[in-house]
């Protein structure tokens, strides 16, 4: 191997210690909140913003992170990121006050938006060859399928046995080396343009309402009043923001990356999958906890099965199949194995017994499995057959379709499981933990249907095309938007 060949694949340690500390510290304050609640004083209305703040930053300023990667260069942008992230990791981890703490988690969402974008992007430049592809992307996608259920393993031990603080302290070590490392990542060349001024403010406004109203629905229903103006407002500044787009001559978002048929499909393939996991990471919280009585770290440890399930399926099968079989190939099973997770679950009632070996482990393995299976290939075709300086817009909207399908399946199936629950309280004589396993059971058979339409709408998206319309493609400059 030269020394140009090993500086390339030193790039995928690096850029898949970005990306698990991006995906992580989506879900490893979650267990941390009650004791740093404890800690700072913070009253039960003000506490969500320790995630809410993350989630609105990193979920608002994605696109602008994807363009500002282009224009600086992606290697720049990516060591930016790291030693942001790093900081404001080591500021929140220090807090003292619960504003110090908003802020911090903020600041880790607004560098987090700059980082992930431009480290898919680097992945994308870095490996082009087929099989060499494959074998990157299935590291990188099972590091992001596993960083959720990790983010959960860690927060609760770290939590339990050290202090809610190291929960973002264990960021910056990892940061720091990753950043230090990011000197042997290969070279890109900036893209040169007008920065979108009016696209960047449209689409930090839409997407920062939207993961809001999300986040809001969540706790106040989606008939609340405040959830439909902030709905209502996102619906009218995206809109803006698609108008400002078509007529732009250096757009945020050019909207062919959307209108690429197979690409499309990708999108829409990792959003709805996003929203039934993100469901189902919540149903495995509530669950194991309030019914079973496993504490945060049992409850976290059950989540191995499913870390475990999706590195072999995107390792062992997506990456080493990438390149041989077409995408559909991989997404559609990927998501028909996750969608027999979940109706496995379905058939919990209060009455069954074995539940750790018949119910959950299946159900782990199966939806692991499946996405590890799904992000590998619908990552690659999120990057593939894009002109150089399209690709952070690309990466940004890629990472965009995960944040926004994470925070609606949360708010969502949350909210039918609730109903659900106060139905079945209110129409029969049962106690409160059959009525809430009534209520998660109602939640998985609609986040299986979610998974079920998915594959509907992804198999004709992702079908392969004919040799004809592969050659003209070939010899086009962008990808030709297909019907």
């Amino acid at each position: 191997m030269t020394l140009e060949d090993r500086r390339r694949w030193w790039t995928l340690p690096i850029v898949s210690t970005a990306q698990l500390l991006v995906v992580l510290d989506g879900t490893i304050v979650n267990i941390a909140l009650p004791s740093a609640q404890e800690a700072l004083g913070m009253s039960d209305a003000n506490r969500h913003w320790v995630i809410t703040a993350y989630a609105l930053a990193f979920g608002g300023l994605l696109l602008i992170g994807g363009r500002i990667s282009g224009a600086l260069g992606h290697r720049r942008t990516f060591t930016a990121g790291l030693i942001g992230f790093a900081a404001a990791s080591a500021l929140g981890g220090a807090a003292a006050n619960p504003g110090t703490l908003f802020a911090a988690r903020a600041l880790q969402g607004v560098f987090a938006a700059a980082l992930a974008p431009a480290a898919l992007s680097l992945l994308a430049t870095t490996f082009t060859e087929a099989r060499e592809r494959g074998r990157a992307f299935g590291v990188f996608a099972a590091v992001g399928a596993a960083g959720s259920a990790v983010g959960l393993i860690l927060g609760g031990l770290l939590t339990q046995y050290a202090s809610w603080r190291w929960c973002l302290y264990i960021n910056v070590p990892f940061a720091v080396l990753a950043a230090l490392g990011a000197s042997v990542v290969p070279r890109d060349r900036p893209a040169r343009g007008r920065f979108d001024v009016a696209g960047a403010l449209l689409s930090a406004g839409g997407f920062a309402s939207l993961v809001y109203a999300f986040n809001e629905a969540e706790s106040l229903g989606w008939d609340s009043p405040t959830v439909i103006i902030l709905l209502t407002c996102a619906a009218l500044l995206l809109a803006a923001f698609a108008a400002v787009e078509k007529r732009s001559s250096r757009p945020l978002l050019p909207l062919r990356i959307l209108l690429h048929r197979a690409r499309a499909g990708a999108f829409i393939a990792i959003t709805l999958m996003f929203v039934a996991m993100f469901g189902f990471y919540l149903f495995m919280s509530y669950y194991t906890q309030a019914v079973l009585g496993y504490s945060p770290v049992q409850a976290g440890l059950t989540l191995i099965i499913n870390a475990l399930a999706a590195l072999v399926g995107s390792t062992l099968i997506a990456g080493r199949l990438h390149g041989r079989v077409t995408p559909m190939a991989l997404i559609v099973p990927g998501l028909a194995a996750a969608a027999a997770g979940m109706l496995i679950l379905t058939r919990l009632t209060p009455q069954s017994t074995d539940i750790l070996p018949l119910y959950l482990a299946p159900a782990l393995a199966l939806t692991g499995f499946g996405l590890g299976c799904v992000l590998p290939p619908t990552a690659a075709l999120a990057t593939a057959d894009i002109q150089p300086h399209d690709i952070g817009a690309s990466s940004a909207a890629y990472n965009a379709s995960q944040q926004l399908g994470a925070a609606l399946g949360t708010a969502l199936l949350n909210t039918i499981a609730a109903s659900a629950t106060a139905s079945y309280l209110a129409t029969r004589d049962t106690t409160p933990a059959a009525a809430s396993v009534h209520g998660y059971t109602t939640a998985l058979w609609a986040a299986f249907a979610i998974l079920v339409v998915a594959a509907c709408i992804t198999t004709p998206l992702t079908w392969p095309r004919t040799k004809n319309e592969t050659a003209e493609q070939r010899t086009a400059k962008e990808p030709t938007p297909l019907p």
